[in-house]
């Protein structure tokens, strides 16, 4: 027996299935580094539960509102006095003149349900300025109905909406001009009655927004339309030019200096920040073309321009990701390159594309920066006209309308906002849902 082979027989014998101290440590390792990820995960889903918790909490009021319903007398000395029952000449008076009606109501229907409150004053005040508005646009609709007594549903007032849900208090009225505790008894009269009443109210989604005055009647309308127009624009420009850029690039452009730099351009404007597309569209599209401000159309350029690079540079993944089999296949028995790209390639590739395109249109949905830049944070009551003119009309944004609503003073809007972002995150919701669907249904093997 050599040495070696003395050494080799004194060797400690060692089993596969006994952990060694360095193999225990590799172990432990990867056991913390799956309990940090463990960990990481949680932290992002409660901080999301936490967010989305708040969101609602905050906003789901806006969905719900409280209505006072009257029954009014249309004089037909106050509102027709030549009796002719002209729209014409019926729109010479003014809400002034439909207020004393409004008030006359409120005092009959306190009346009759015999109540009494010591130091009541001004009980019209329940209802919203815009109740005389309203009346008036339905007097002109039907001037037939002069001289009739009939049922109105009005919204309350901001404070008394405010009261039902928990923002305005007893003590807090006693130091409030705007409302005081006798009024908020008369609320509570007047809901024991049946003439008060708070409920779900579609009108938050088509009312177009309002005074700072009157938070309770302001709505989505103009800012839900004008984001479905900047969103066909974008969908009309950034999805045909990004798909032709990018078979462009990956499948027929030739590999040299000039191509880098595009490539490396592309990659570069994905990661500008927002607001210089909208200083880039203020220069170009307002100041130098003219279009007007505060206009979808100039919304969705700004936009558009925005989201190329982000349709791109998936798009070009999509196509990457096609094995060259198919491609040599294709061309193997004697289709052309461009048959190859767009019978083969690009039916393959469209699920990712698909996927690219919504979830570059959701990310341009949810930008406010550059739309600030180009006048879209103006006070817009009318809603825009259908397309192609209602492009060029006024409108906002609804991540614009978010923002506008919290510069306001009145804690309402605080509400409506957190509401107006709940609508948002159903838009972006429906949206993802359905880039995931899309993806599955037009997922090939291969």
């Amino acid at each position: 027996m050599t040495d070696m082979t003395a050494g080799a027989s004194a060797a400690p014998k060692s089993s596969l299935l006994a952990q060694d101290e360095r193999t225990r440590r590799r172990n432990a390792a990867e056991a913390r580094f799956k309990l940090y990820g463990v960990i990481a995960i949680t932290l992002a889903i409660v901080a999301l539960l936490f967010l989305m918790v708040s969101i609602m909490k905050n906003g789901s009021g806006a969905f719900f509102q409280t209505f006072v319903t009257l029954e009014v007398e249309l004089l037909e000395d106050k509102l027709d006095k030549n009796g002719n029952r002209d729209p014409a000449e019926m729109a010479k008076v003014t809400t002034f003149g439909y207020s004393p009606l409004i008030k006359d109501a409120m005092a009959k229907v306190v009346a009759d349900n015999g109540i009494e409150i010591d130091g009541l004053k001004k009980p019209e005040d329940l209802i919203s300025k815009e109740a005389a508005a309203q009346m008036r646009n339905f007097v002109l609709a039907h001037p037939e109905m002069v001289g009739e007594t009939r049922p109105f549903e009005f919204v309350a007032s901001g404070r008394i909406d405010g009261y039902y849900k928990g923002r305005v208090t007893m003590e807090s009225a006693a130091r409030d001009s705007n409302i005081s505790p006798e009024q908020l008894q008369l609320a509570d009269a007047l809901k024991a009655a049946g003439a008060l009443e708070t409920r779900f109210n579609w009108s938050f989604i088509t009312w177009p927004d309002a005074s700072e005055n009157r938070p309770e009647v302001s709505g989505l309308g103009v800012a839900i339309i004008g984001s479905l127009y900047m969103m066909l624009v974008v969908l009309a420009l950034a999805l045909p030019i990004g798909v032709a850029a990018s078979i462009y690039l990956e499948e027929f452009a030739p590999k040299n200096r000039f191509t880098d730099l595009i490539e490396v351009n592309i990659s570069n404007l994905a990661a500008v920040p927002s607001i210089v597309f909208g200083i880039l569209g203020l220069a170009i599209f307002i100041n130098f073309a003219g279009l007007p401000q505060s206009a979808p159309i100039v919304g969705g350029l700004v936009l558009s321009l925005m989201t190329l690079p982000r349709i791109i540079i998936p798009a070009r993944a999509a196509i990457q990701a096609v094995p060259p089999s198919i491609r040599e296949a294709a061309l193997g028995v004697g289709a052309s390159k461009m048959q190859t790209v767009f019978h083969h390639v690009l039916p393959l590739a469209a699920p990712g594309i698909l996927t690219g395109l919504i979830i570059g249109l959701a990310q341009a949905l949810g930008e406010t920066a550059p739309l600030l830049l180009i006048g879209m944070v103006a006070f817009v009551r009318e809603y825009p006209a259908g397309p192609p003119e209602g492009l060029f009309d006024p409108a906002t944004a609804l991540p614009v309308q978010v923002y506008n609503w919290t510069q306001r003073a009145d804690p309402a809007f605080v509400e409506r906002a957190s509401g107006a972002i709940i609508v948002l995150l159903v838009f972006l919701m429906v949206m993802n849902t359905l880039a995931i669907i899309l993806r599955s249904r037009f997922e090939r093997r291969w």
